[in-house]
């Protein structure tokens, strides 16, 4: 069993990620081997410690023959991104871009009773503020100049849309988001140099369906965006499986994280394996 747990401070310049969860206990409730903690070895290796999906991404590009080069766009808590060029392990490449769907969330939860804001409705019936998207897109530039690769959801906070009404915060909010993602797509372009992209997005944002039409607005003829699961691939379980897929590269040893993807030095195997039966 891969067991991530649920993170609460992840600070790579300090070499710290914990999650909440105790692999031990699973393993022992359970009676199965539980692999966990996986993380904390690539940060002792001076790597960020995410994103940790990747190797399982190009495994599923491998499996359903999906036409090299691809991007996976994975929209959780915080958005990353997949480049996947070839089938080499060494040549795997990924970095966070930002916030996924936290701010969202955050808000939507502090302001309702709800979990999330469904399809981006509300989002999408408010008004966005040009002036204080600019300002939050200033200050991003900011905070990623003073950061490595990876972020934490701490990294970000609502005070920059403070006074707003719902409606509009959440539309400043999901336009911001929505800005650091494209951004991060038309900067892959120049990055590797490739005419066209095949963008498949991941993560429980693919489902804000006007986030996503936000994205496409500002993606150029020669970046195609489509959903993970168009590819016959259930959107919903990528990240449950990729953690089972890493638990097992991790019980034999195998490499979960490389240079590339999480700046670690040399292709490093992670995570603990608890035993307690």
């Amino acid at each position: 069993i891969g067991f991530h747990g649920q993170t609460i401070f992840h600070n790579a310049n300090e070499k710290i990620s914990k999650q909440l969860g105790d692999g031990n206990l699973l393993s022992s409730l359970l009676r199965n081997k539980v692999v966990y903690n996986f993380r904390q070895n690539d940060l002792e290796n001076g790597g960020q410690g995410a994103p940790l999906a990747p190797i399982f991404h190009q495994l599923l590009v491998k499996q359903n023959n999906i036409k090299l080069p691809v991007c996976i766009l994975n929209i959780g808590g915080i958005a990353n991104i997949s480049i996947i060029n070839s089938h080499k392990d060494s040549e795997l490449k990924s970095y966070d871009v930002g916030p996924g769907n936290c701010l969202i969330d955050d808000m939507v939860r502090k302001k309702t009773d709800k979990k999330y804001d469904l399809n981006g409705q509300l989002a999408k019936d408010g008004v966005t503020s040009k002036i204080i998207l600019d300002q939050a897109l200033d200050n991003f530039d900011n905070i990623k100049n003073k950061k490595n690769l990876s972020f934490d959801i701490k990294d970000f906070d609502l005070s920059f849309v403070r006074g707003l009404s719902l409606q509009n915060a959440l539309s400043t909010l999901t336009e911001f988001t929505a800005q650091m993602i494209a951004r991060s797509l038309l900067n892959l372009m120049l990055i590797e140099k490739t005419k066209t992209w095949n963008v498949l997005v991941a993560g429980g944002g693919r489902k804000n369906s006007f986030l996503m039409e936000l994205v496409k607005k500002e993606m150029p003829n020669n970046i195609k965006i489509n959903l993970i699961d168009d590819y016959t691939i259930n959107g919903d379980f990528v990240e449950s499986q990729a953690f089972g897929y890493l638990a097992i590269r991790s019980y034999l040893k195998l490499p979960i994280s490389f240079p590339l993807t999480t700046n670690v030095k040399k292709p490093c195997t992670g995570g603990i394996l608890a035993e307690n039966y």
